[in-house]
């Protein structure tokens, strides 16, 4: 079983962004995360301890400006809190094993899928392609995830 942790020779190597946004709860503007538009299949880790948060399958077009998924991909690896900053009463979600700012948790989902969205940064994501699970050690995950088109 692989262990997750928060790493930090890798947060060492983070970008600033990549930094304020996980390390600092810190917010990327909106329409501008690079998986934002991400169509490929595939799964979102935590850039920092690379423990799988989200699937291709679970993500949807919202319209907020940020990557949005109906639900994490592992529930253990997805952890909830209280969040009252900016005059708001929200749900902020981070990765448990990194402890990464990941976003927030809505109840406008898709009612059809659960009714949530996860409203991630793509900062705090690193996308791992279908073709590349198994090397990568995310094969226990392949069944969540789209065929890749021939």
């Amino acid at each position: 079983m692989t262990k997750y942790f928060k790493d930090p020779d890798v947060v060492a190597t983070l970008t600033d962004e990549q930094f304020w946004v996980t390390q600092e709860s810190g917010t990327e503007r909106p329409g501008s995360g690079k998986l934002l538009n991400n169509k490929e299949p595939g799964i979102y880790v935590d850039v920092v301890s690379g423990e799988p948060l989200f699937a291709s399958a679970d993500k949807y077009e919202s319209g907020c400006g940020w990557p949005s998924f109906t639900k994490p991909i592992e529930t253990a690896h997805v952890t909830e809190h209280h969040d009252a900053t900016h005059g708001m009463i929200r749900t902020e979600v981070r990765s448990t094993h990194g402890d990464s700012h990941l976003g927030h948790v809505f109840p406008d989902g898709p009612q059809d899928r659960g009714g949530l969205r996860y409203c991630i940064n793509s900062a705090s994501l690193r996308f791992v392609h279908r073709a590349d699970m198994e090397s990568e050690g995310y094969g226990a995950y392949l069944d969540q995830v789209e065929e890749i088109d021939q």
